[in-house]
């Protein structure tokens, strides 16, 4: 009998394989416990649409994240930071602030968590990181630390 899994089975499959089993696995255990459903066309059909778009939505994400790269690409962030005596920060510029000065200067939002920083910020000068979005896409930005 011909099944859909919509649940990974271990040892039969992933979500979404169509597996040729045995009559009795197929209705006892796997229909049975709401594994797998029978492989009719109307099935098929429908786990064909669930599959081209979630293609459509990788596709899609990829797009929106070079069109991020290319905005950011080669620039330089401006952060302005107050420091004490002999140029040393109050505190440190984070991935946090990063971020935020992104959306400001250039209107795109990343998340902190995709900024990652050489080396924590504690002084002022130039200084780099990298960008790293999803599906292997990312950039390196420049980091222009000035006093406020």
């Amino acid at each position: 009998m011909k099944v859909i899994l919509i649940k990974d089975v271990k040892g039969s499959g992933k979500k979404g394989d169509v597996l040729n089993v045995a009559d009795g696995y197929a209705r006892n255990y796997l229909i049975g416990k709401g594994f797998a459903v029978e492989a009719t066309q109307k099935n098929l059909n429908d786990l064909q649409g669930k599959k081209s778009s979630e293609q459509h939505k990788i596709d899609v994400e990829i797009a929106d994240n070079k069109a991020v790269v290319e905005k950011i690409k080669d620039k330089e962030v401006l952060i302005k930071a107050k420091a004490g005596q002999g140029g040393k920060l109050f505190g440190a510029v984070t991935a946090s602030a990063v971020s935020d000065e992104l959306k400001k200067q250039y209107g795109v939002d990343i998340d902190k968590k995709k900024i990652s920083l050489a080396s924590e910020i504690k002084a002022y000068g130039d200084f780099s990181a990298a960008v790293k979005l999803s599906h292997g896409i990312g950039c390196d930005i420049k980091i222009k630390v000035v006093e406020e």
